[in-house]
């Protein structure tokens, strides 16, 4: 039993994502039922974190065995220290074609009772919960009216974001996400002149118990979605080559890129709000790479109209700068995990496009002849991921897709007018497709592959 039915969106949402779902295309290679059963099983595995974590392992720093030896030691160490008397082995698993990738499976949803009281957190804090983090105090939105530091008290999400910041109670739509204990008073967190920082409810027994690396071996292991992993090794980045990240932050993509070509070369990362571009700089710092060089810019105006030699380094570059090119686009976000509720409307679900061909155009003309564009989301819509592809294919006759290796998502979605040869080549990371409630005999390095965030990869040549 689905401990949340499905996905909280609006209803106008709700149903533009039905009809890309069951588009005609789907409609007759599968049928009416298929497809709704599919669309279904979205909205519901949408709700739930992915059933491991993944951790993308500095393998330019230390081998894989060596991290994962370490990993194990530390999460045991923090096993030991925790309020649990049970001592439960880590299990930490490889994965088979993937060789900077550690996979540590997740425990839920668990038996977990409910208590009298209540601390009420916004989604996206909930979100994180389920994920494996504690509580931040800037994430609480509600407690008992006399919480104190210690009190053992019950988490629930505000899936639509109307409950009122230093409520004492609410009874809106909301989901519970574990058991936790208070770690300072209500008036350190609602009656303060300084917004409350740091840790306010730790959570002893979440319904879904996975670690939590916070302060974990940060220059080695280091927390990504698989499907973002893959996309690194997507683009094939080589030694001493140029590589534009259009759109960095936080600069977990453009890390693996310059790991990937063992810091030999030189990788441009973009992103147009300036604190993002400190996280960056921060993160390449942390895992010690050096030809990272992050710059605050808008990309798509990346491009200079001055064919003349630059005489600074940074953003605009003159056309054919670059070896390859990353556009992880900016999206709907409609694929990751878990997101229990939107509170969007579809005019900004469907606002993303336009941007997105904006920041291609500015990729093209940024590409070498022969070098390699990759364009990735996050997001389920035909609308940001197969009919951009097919509007690419007809906007740059010198564009041609290609193979991707690994390939361990989908082939892309029907419903864009694209080849049965064409929709092998793109990626979809499609965890409907694979979504049981059960499923969880078959081995994990293998549920990993399907059992994703939903995400979109495809990769083009510049001929």
């Amino acid at each position: 039993m689905s401990i949340f039915p499905r996905i909280s969106l609006k209803p106008e949402v709700t149903d533009f994502l039905r009809s890309v779902f069951l588009n005609n295309e789907v409609l007759a290679a599968v049928g009416h039922q298929e497809a709704e059963c599919r669309f279904q099983k979205l909205l519901t595995c949408l709700c739930h974190p992915p059933s491991y974590t993944c951790v993308r392992a500095s393998t330019h720093l230390a081998p894989l065995e060596e991290i994962r030896h370490k990993l194990a030691e530390e999460l045991q160490k923090q096993q030991m220290c925790s309020s649990s008397a049970e001592e439960v082995s880590v299990q930490i698993l490889t994965h088979p074609r993937i060789p900077d990738v550690l996979l540590l499976p997740v425990d839920g949803p668990r038996p977990v009772k409910q208590l009298s009281s209540e601390v009420v957190v916004g989604a996206q804090c909930g979100s994180a919960v389920l994920r494996g983090a504690h509580v931040f105090a800037p994430g609480i939105v509600a407690s008992p009216k006399y919480m104190k530091a210690g009190d053992v008290v019950s988490v629930f999400s505000d899936l639509e974001g109307k409950c009122t910041r230093g409520a004492t109670s609410f009874q809106g739509k909301r989901v519970f996400v574990g058991n936790g204990v208070a770690q300072m008073d209500r008036s350190s967190i609602f009656c303060t002149d300084e917004p409350a920082k740091g840790i306010g409810v730790k959570m002893v027994e979440p319904l879904y118990q996975s670690p939590s690396f916070d302060g974990v071996l940060p220059s080695l292991a280091f927390l990504q979605n698989l499907p973002s992993v893959v996309v690194g090794h997507v683009l094939g980045p080589c030694p001493g080559e140029r590589i534009l990240d259009m759109c960095a932050a936080p600069g977990g993509k453009t890390c693996h890129i310059a790991a990937l070509m063992g810091d030999q070369g030189e990788v441009v990362a973009l992103d147009r709000i300036r604190n993002k571009i400190d996280r960056i700089r921060q993160n390449a710092q942390m895992l010690h790479l050096r030809s990272i060089k992050a710059f605050c810019f808008n990309s798509t105006q990346a491009v200079s109209s001055d064919q003349a030699p630059q005489d600074t380094e940074g953003p605009p570059f003159p056309p054919e700068s670059f070896d390859r090119v990353l556009l992880d686009a900016p999206c709907s976000g409609l694929g990751q995990r878990p997101n229990m509720g939107s509170t969007w409307s579809l005019k900004e679900i469907c606002s993303y496009q336009p941007l997105q061909r904006k920041l291609f155009h500015a990729a093209v003309r940024l590409l070498k002849k022969g070098g390699v564009l990759v364009y990735s989301t996050c997001t389920v819509t035909l609308a940001e991921n197969e009919e951009q592809v097919a509007w690419a294919l007809d906007t740059f006759p010198c564009l041609t897709l290609q193979p991707q290796e690994p390939h361990i998502g989908a082939e892309g979605m029907l419903g864009a007018g694209l080849s049965p040869e064409q929709l092998r080549l793109l990626q979809r990371f499609s965890p409907e497709l694979s979504w049981e409630q059960t499923g969880t005999a078959a081995p994990l390095s293998r549920r990993a592959d399907g059992d994703t965030i939903g995400f979109f990869i495809a990769k083009f040549l510049k001929n």
